[in-house]
Order: structure tokens, then sequence, then C-alpha cells
């Protein structure tokens, strides 16, 4: 039986505005991180540079972007729940040291072992950074309007970052060299930390139950082979052994993840909480919201650039238009949501990015750049709206002492989403490139047809979801 929660539709009450402290707070959480999401794709474009430089071939190229995948994918919920245990300023700042220092030894890397290594370590540390400055974030601001500008403020950042580290890797990488997109994050992350013990108060449940280990090691291990099977296909496809073997590992781990925690007397995650409508149908929405736009940048950026052939300086005009408008997107939600309701602003974020990913398919090989520009610029306000509905919606209803879980699953429903969809549509459209180009279609018609068909499968799967969540949250918002 679906446990009760509260009602989504009702506009909330209104709310005296945020303290100067509580402000500096805001900035300080938001700030950990956007640089969080930079580091996802600041790398990207700096990928040849840095393996000529190091040594490493084009099909070790990968393991930059998948050595911190694993990490940060990985241990989202575990460091979730342990620093709702044992105190989530403490972990914040070790997150963000371990962060700092790993930028430095990536920025200083003198061999692919030791660039590898800095990229691990910055992927474990973002898996506690935003875990905890997420959980930090709620338990600052009351549910109701002023959780709602912190959240918006918050997925605005997290989407700006990642666009916005696919441009600066760009313009870094040509005037400084590679090194320097490493270097950006380690002074960016200096200044965090040294700003954040004086703003941030510690905050843990008041018993301290015991780590379920069981739970933490299934639910971990299943994330990390998933996300590292997911990755390899991308670049090998889906026929590999070790794709294969890892997958099925990954999928039995979680698996085994449900049945400990369903006997377990201390669970790492609560079963009855993952039945909330909210939490469940949230994470949803959050998880493929992420996937999928993040998908439609990385598709419109190779057709961008390999299609139209147009110069990574005019390939970064048309995100940032996009950037601009999904930063104005994100301060205008929790309006949207005061009006409408969480679930209404969800449903419809979600349909207005598949309606506008959609409008992509009419792409051409000679032209279309300004149907990329409209098309991935307003998709991205209702990517938007759905981010902040999703975390205003999956974090509802909950105590303080939840926090740091629901946030660990927000937190995971955000970078697990980021890590698979890239990959797993990027195998597709691999597929029908492969295919298209065996057939006798010259490489531009080739690589235009197999994005399109990873455009229209986005967009079918986002319009799909956003049903199953209008149909899921029905029952919550009509009580």
């Amino acid at each position: 039986m679906a446990i009760e929660t509260p009602p989504l539709t009702s506009a909330p009450p209104a709310s005296p505005g945020m303290a100067t402290r509580d402000k500096l707070v805001l900035l300080l959480l938001c700030a950990a991180q956007f640089i969080v999401a930079l580091d996802f794709s600041i790398l990207n474009v700096a990928l040849p540079v840095l393996g000529d430089d190091l040594g490493m071939g084009q099909a070790d190229l990968q393991w930059a972007v998948t050595a911190f995948a694993l990490p940060s994918g990985g241990f989202l919920l575990f460091f979730g729940r342990t620093a709702d245990l044992y105190g989530r300023r403490k972990l914040f700042l070790a997150g963000l040291a371990l962060f700092t220092a790993a930028s430095v030894l990536a920025t200083l890397a003198w061999d692919p072992a030791s660039f590898l290594a800095g990229r691990a370590l910055q992927g474990l540390g973002a898996a506690v950074i935003v875990p905890t400055g997420m959980s930090l974030l709620t338990t600052t601001f009351a549910e109701g309007p002023q959780r709602e500008r912190a959240l918006g403020i918050s997925g605005t950042l997290m989407s700006l970052g990642f666009t916005i580290g696919m441009v600066l890797g760009g313009v870094l990488t040509d005037a400084l060299g590679w090194r320097s997109t490493m270097g950006l994050l380690a002074v960016a992350g200096v200044g965090v930390l040294l700003a954040a013990p004086g703003l941030l108060t510690e905050s843990r449940l008041a018993t301290r139950p015991r780590l379920d280990v069981p739970g933490a090691v299934t639910v971990t291990g299943g994330l990390l082979a998933v996300i590292y099977a997911l990755s390899t296909a991308a670049q090998h496809g889906f026929g590999g052994a070790d794709v294969l073997v890892t997958l099925i590992a990954g999928v039995l781990l979680l698996v085994a993840f449900v049945v400990v925690e369903a006997r377990a007397a201390e669970p790492l995650v609560s079963l009855p909480m993952l039945r909330r409508r909210t939490v469940a149908w949230g994470n949803l929405a959050g998880l493929v919201t992420f996937a999928m736009m993040s998908t439609v940048i990385f598709l419109l950026t190779l057709y961008l650039q390999e299609v139209l052939e147009l110069s990574a300086f005019r390939t970064g005009l048309v995100f940032g238009v996009q950037g601009l408008l999904a930063a104005a997107s994100g301060m205008v939600a929790p309006r949207v949501i005061a009006r409408f309701g969480a679930r209404t602003t969800l449903v419809a974020g979600l349909l207005v990015q598949a309606g506008f990913t959609a409008s992509l398919l009419g792409l051409g090989v000679s032209s279309g750049a300004w149907l990329a520009l409209a098309g991935v610029s307003l998709g991205c306000v209702g990517h938007l709206w759905a981010i902040v509905a999703y975390g205003v919606t999956a974090t509802s209803g909950l105590p303080d002492a939840e926090q740091g879980l629901a946030t660990g699953l927000v937190t995971s429903s955000q970078q697990i989403g980021i890590t698979i969809g890239i990959p797993l549509l990027s195998a597709v459209s691999s597929a029908r490139v492969a295919a298209l180009g065996d057939g006798g279609e010259g490489f531009a018609s080739a690589t235009l047809g197999g994005i399109k068909l990873a455009l229209g499968l986005d967009a079918a799967v986002v319009a799909a979801v956003a049903v199953l969540v209008a149909a899921g949250l029905r029952r919550v918002a009509g009580r």
C-alpha cells in the first residue's frame, strides 16, 4: 500500500525574504554544486589535446570521463546517508577538500595513471559534495516558498554548469591548454572551502543508528557496475563480454540491495519512503529529465561541429543562448510552482522538453543551426521547470531526519541521469551511423541519421515519463 503524502497542488503560503546569512549559505552551496556540474563537461572538448600530451590512445580517452563518473554516481546514496549519521557539514567540508586536492593532482598529472587517479578522486569528492550540499540546503530552508526558491537557484546552476563547462572547456583549452580546465576547478574549490567553515553549521540526526553496511555494499557495487557497463557500451557497443557481465552483475546487486533493505532493522534506504508517490515519481522524472537533456546537448554539439562544421566559438554561442534562457527559467520556476503546483509544473516541464526535442528532427545536413538554437533553448525552459519541480516533489512532506537520504536520492537521480543518458543514446546513434555508412551514405548524412534516431528516442522517453508521472501523482494531488 502506498504511503500517504501531503498534497502538491495547493499554493504555499507567503514567506518572508531570506536573511543575509541564509543568502550567503545558499550562494556557497550553489557554488559547490556548480563546480561539480562544471567538472562533468569541462574536459570533453579538451580530450584530444590531453591525449596527445599524456600519451593516451584514442581508446583510452573514455576513461577520463568514466573515472569521474563511476565514483560520483556509485557512492551518492552511501554518502547521503552517512552525512545524516555523522554530520552533513563535516562530510561536506571533507568532500570539498578531497575534490580540490584531486583537481590539483589532475592539473599536475605527469602520466595517464596520475591523471586518472585525480579524476577518480574528483568523482569521489563529488559523491560527497552533492548529497551533503543538497541536504544542507533542504534543512536550512523550510519546506515552502523559500525552499522552492533555493532549489530553483540550485537546479539552474546545476544545469548551467554542465552547459557552460562544454563552452568554457574549449575556450580555456585553446587559450591556456587542457590543464587550465582542471586548474580552474582547483581554484574554485579552494574559494568555496575557505568560505564554508564560517557559514555552515553542523546538522545530523539526534540519535545515530548503525550504518547499513550490506545495503551500502550492494547499492554501491550495483551502481558502479551499471555505470561502468553503460559507459563502456557507448564506446564499444553492448556486445562485449565485459559490458554484458558487468551489466548483469550490476542488476543482480541492485536486486540484492532491495532484498537486504526489506530485511534490515536500520536500512540505508527506507523502502516505505521509496513507496511514497512523491519520492518515487519525483525521482523518476528527475533521472529522465537530466539524462535526456544532457544527451540533447551532447548530440547537438556533434551536429553543429561534425555535420554543419561550425567552429567551437559559434557552437558556444548556441549554448550560450540556451544557458541564458535556462537561468531565467530556473528563477521563474518557483513562481510557476506557487501558482500551479509542483505536479502540474513537473508534467508541463517534461512535455515542453519532449516537444522541443522532437522539433529537432527537422535538422538538415546543410542547414539547421537556427532550429538547433531554438529547440535546445526552449526545451531547456521546460527542463528547468522539471528540475525544480521534481526537487520540490521528491523532498516534500519528509522530516529533517530523512532529508539526507531524500536529497541523496534526488542527487543520485541527477548524477546517474547525466551519467547514463549520453552513453545509452550515443550507442544507439553510433550503431545507426555505422549502418547508414555501410549502406553508402556520406559521413554527414550518416551522422545526422544517427543523431535524429537518438533525438527521436529521447523525445519519446520524456513524453512517456510525463504521462506516467501525471498518472502516478494524480492521487496525491487530488486529496
